[in-house]
């Protein structure tokens, strides 16, 4: 999808919290600021010069953007760490002697300003650039496409596992008290949970994602969600018996189960659990996939620096290589389950 890094705070900051894109940003740009306090400063006409404006439109970007610069690094320098700050650079500034406080851009604040200059072809040129070096980081970090991201959370295989089981009760359920064709009643109802709780069903989740018919959309979902979903379908699948048993073993409708499922998507007690699968399958899927779901974009927010570790840093794992490693243990427990 096209992105305009000028008007998306939350994809400016999945770009600000994702420090192997900001690693290969600093080695494309090259651009040489002063060492202090261990990270790299810029002055604000440092940073006027290199995007080509005036010092008083980076003012006016600073009064318009203090918030969300300041949190990505922007500090008024004053006081005794001024006092050291020109001891060392006081060569290199343009500052009056006397000046009791001076803006200092961290590397990350001088990237966020810069994908807010809308007036400035220097930082159109470097938006482009960063763009292009995000998507390039994730599919080097993961090896390739990101369909199966979700996977690299050390997470997902005990949620995986625990998801199956209560797939399996549900399904039971499902067999057992409702009515139907004897095939496509399964997934008749599992388009309504996904549609409760992510507001799309199993098939325009495969046309957002790209998915192919050979996919399962379940692999590609993410720990939390599936912990969801296993809590969902064990509570309709729960109902559905109890209603079932209540009628004198008569079997439910489609329609019958439709309402079964919009009580429990409408219970306060599944609104934390919903809302924060939304969350999560809305953010990641843009961050990570740069896939957009229209329908709980009200959910999206940035990518936390956590979850990019979690993901694509030190504690992601290469979910195929456990697989193979472990494949005779799965078979093994494979045939015991078939015996």
């Amino acid at each position: 999808m096209s992105k305009d890094l000028t008007h998306s705070s939350v994809e400016r900051q999945n770009i600000l919290n994702n420090r192997f894109a900001l690693e290969a940003i600093a080695k494309s740009l090259d651009v040489e600021g002063m060492l202090f306090e261990g990270e790299y400063r810029f002055t604000k006409q440092m940073v006027a010069d290199f995007y080509d404006v005036d010092v008083s439109t980076i003012d006016r970007y600073l009064s318009i953007y203090a918030e969300e610069l300041k949190y990505n690094g922007y500090i008024l320098s004053k006081g005794k760490q001024l006092k050291e700050f020109k001891l060392q650079f006081a060569h290199l500034i343009n500052e009056a002697s006397k000046t009791t406080q001076i803006g200092l851009f961290n590397f990350r604040a001088f990237l966020n300003i810069g994908m807010l200059l809308t007036n400035s072809e220097k930082a159109k040129q470097v938006r482009s650039l960063m763009l292009d070096i995000v998507i390039s980081c994730i599919n080097d970090k993961v090896g390739g496409g990101t369909k199966y991201i979700n996977r690299r959370d050390v997470n997902y295989l005990p949620a995986a596992i625990t998801e199956e089981n209560y797939r399996k009760v549900f399904t039971s359920a499902i067999s057992m008290c409702v009515g139907g064709h004897p095939n496509y009643k399964y997934s008749q109802i599992t388009d309504l949970i996904y549609k409760a709780i992510f507001r799309e069903n199993a098939k325009e989740y495969r046309e957002i994602l790209k998915l192919n018919l050979k996919d399962n959309v379940r692999h590609t979902l993410y720990a939390e969600v599936l912990l969801v979903i296993s809590s969902f379908e064990n509570g309709v699948g729960t109902q559905i018996k109890c209603v079932y048993r209540k009628r004198g073993n008569k079997q439910l409708s489609i329609d019958e189960v439709g309402k079964i499922v919009d009580q429990l998507a409408n219970a306060p007690s599944q609104q934390p659990y919903l809302n924060d699968a939304r969350k999560k399958m809305a953010s990641r899927d843009l961050g990570f996939r740069d896939v957009y779901h229209g329908n709980i974009a009200e959910y999206l927010q940035a990518i936390s620096p956590e979850e990019f570790e979690r993901f694509i840093g030190s504690e992601s794992i290469d979910f195929d290589k456990i697989l193979e490693d472990n494949k005779d243990v799965l078979k093994r427990l494979k045939q015991a389950e078939d015996e």
